[in-house]
């Protein structure tokens, strides 16, 4: 029976191969796990009175340097991470900023009824999300090193 599985598996691998290290795929899959951050960054910079607000509203201070500092953060990051340019830092700045920041705004323990679960909801998702860009940093990192078959390519 093993013997039929693995057959199979074989045959999925040799299919998905050519996908799996075509780099017009892995730029589309890496725009796709930016793709919040640079809307947040943009929708902030073009509107930097409601970045604020926003800042405020989760009793953020200094609320307009912060503000700033996120703009600054999603953009960069985003563009290190589709750039190559230290995608690993990148990456690794996305997955911290995600956990603070859904660790204010998602404070689902602190809810009830349909708040409780949707804000529960995007407090897991984006710990997804932070495990996402942790795998994006240490795969760079193993290929930059020349360690990808050591610890798996993505």
């Amino acid at each position: 029976m093993s013997t039929g599985i693995s057959e199979v598996e074989d045959r999925i691998t040799a299919v998905l191969r050519p996908f799996a290290v075509s780099k017009a795929i892995r730029g589309v899959a890496l725009l796709g796990l930016t793709a919040a951050y640079l809307q947040g960054g943009l929708v902030k910079a073009l509107d930097f009175a409601g970045a604020v607000a926003e800042m405020n509203h989760f009793g953020l201070a200094p609320a307009a340097p912060l503000a700033l500092l996120v703009i600054v953060l999603e953009i960069g990051a985003s563009a290190m991470i589709l750039g190559g340019l230290k995608r690993w830092a990148g990456a690794v700045a996305l997955a911290l900023f995600t956990v603070a920041a859904t660790l204010v705004a998602n404070r689902y323990w602190n809810m009830a009824g349909p708040e409780r679960f949707m804000n529960a909801n995007a407090f897991y998702e984006h710990l997804g999300l932070a495990g996402a860009f942790v795998l994006v940093a240490c795969q760079d990192v193993a290929e930059k090193r020349g360690l990808a078959r050591d610890v798996g390519a993505l």
